[in-house]
């Protein structure tokens, strides 16, 4: 009886299969909407702790800490106050622990120039794998996607983006010599320009090179003792050479010059208590932050919102499930002249009660089987997709 209702269920409902898919599809929308979004949560969450963890401290302007970690960490530009280079050389004075700078304020592009030392490609275990690393002046290494996504290689060049369509001091965008490629690690340093500090301070525009004046008498004004004062025809350089490099100079004092952030990794435990000491005061106008102590709150704070969406999206699989009930109720309603002749036929009323269940399991298991492929679907992009997310 029970091999007979189930042909019969079988039967009807791949008679109807749009009925049927758009039932088990409704079905699957609803059950994967809060699977996914625990998918997505948890890829978010894996990617962004490793990245925190792996950055014991971090010191910036006082202000919005949760500016400072999507700042340094994730090259998110921010309404964040610049922090001077003094406070860098203090930290290195202190000779509690290594202090590597980032200036992240400009972008080539959809890709954010990331001025720094050489010391922070080896905490984030990059690699050169194509190429070599920079060299002097104006010169940049891409990360992998950066490159993979451009088509640009070792010898190629890249141009920084102008920050303000009118830009009244004359900053022109930077054409950077590429000089290699790093090695893909999976984080926002894929999508990132590498460039030595000098080079960003160029790109601001705290430094420029131009045409040797004392050669091109005719951009002279005027003479004066140890200095030839030129006119608006001097040609500046947008483009480091070796041949034009030493015609560059900075101006002002460069311990006045500004970095976005600055990462800090102590010695021992006892250098980073000792660190977090000296930023307490609230005068300062640095502070120094734990980007693992920020996450954990950011973390808790998603939660909190992931628990309502989980809340709301219950409630929509509750209603789902009983709008599904009453199509089967309307359906069943309408076939009872089916139901009628079968029972005419000799089918127990036992094997059409049957029936009617197996062809709502059937389905409700469509459905479930759907959920799963899309949910398995989600869960393998799931970190590809993160990582354009936070890029």
């Amino acid at each position: 009886m029970m091999l007979a209702a189930l042909h019969l269920a079988w039967r009807y409902v791949a008679r109807h299969r749009l009925q049927t898919l758009l039932l088990a599809g409704a079905l699957a929308l609803v059950i994967t909407l809060p699977l996914c979004l625990r998918v997505v949560v948890q890829a978010t969450e894996a990617t962004m702790r490793e990245r925190a963890v792996s950055t014991p401290q971090l010191v910036g302007a006082r202000g919005s800490a949760l500016d400072l970690m999507l700042t340094a960490l994730y090259f998110k530009r921010q309404p964040l106050p610049p922090v001077a280079m003094k406070h860098l050389h203090e930290l290195r004075e202190a000779n509690l622990g290594s202090a590597i700078p980032l200036d992240v304020r400009f972008h080539a592009q959809e890709s954010p120039i990331v001025g720094t030392e050489i010391e922070y490609f080896g905490l984030r275990s990059l690699r050169i794998a194509n190429g070599k690393m920079i060299t002097r002046l104006g010169d940049c290494v891409l990360g992998a996607r950066t490159a993979l996504r451009r088509g640009l290689k070792p010898g190629d060049a890249i141009f920084s983006s102008q920050e303000q369509v009118f830009d009244m001091a004359g900053i022109y965008p930077l054409k950077m010599r590429i000089t290699g490629v790093l090695t893909p690690n999976g984080t926002p340093d894929d999508d990132a320009v590498f460039v030595d500090l000098k080079t960003a301070w160029l790109i601001q525009g705290l430094a420029h090179g131009h045409e040797d004046v004392s050669t091109t008498r005719d951009t002279v004004l005027k003479t004066e003792t140890d200095n030839l004062v030129a006119n608006a025809s001097v040609r500046m350089f947008n483009e480091v050479t070796d041949k034009n490099l030493d015609g560059f100079h900075f101006h002002g004092d460069t311990s006045a010059y500004e970095l976005s952030a600055i990462l800090v990794v102590p010695k021992d435990p006892k250098s980073e208590a000792l660190l977090a000491g000296r930023f307490l005061k609230g005068t300062n106008a640095v502070q120094l932050i734990r980007p693992r102590e920020e996450y954990d709150a950011l973390m808790s704070t998603l939660f909190q919102v992931q628990t309502l969406a989980f809340s709301v999206l219950g409630l929509t699989l509750i209603a789902a499930a009983a709008i599904s009930a009453l199509v089967f109720a309307l359906s069943f309603r309408m076939r009872r002249r089916e139901f009628k002749t079968l029972g005419d036929v000799g089918v127990s009323p036992l094997a059409l009660s049957l029936t009617k269940l197996f062809e709502i399991t059937l389905v409700g298991a469509g459905g479930l089987a759907l959920a799963l492929i899309i949910t398995l679907f989600v869960q393998w992009n799931a970190s590809t997709w993160v990582q354009l997310l936070l890029k």
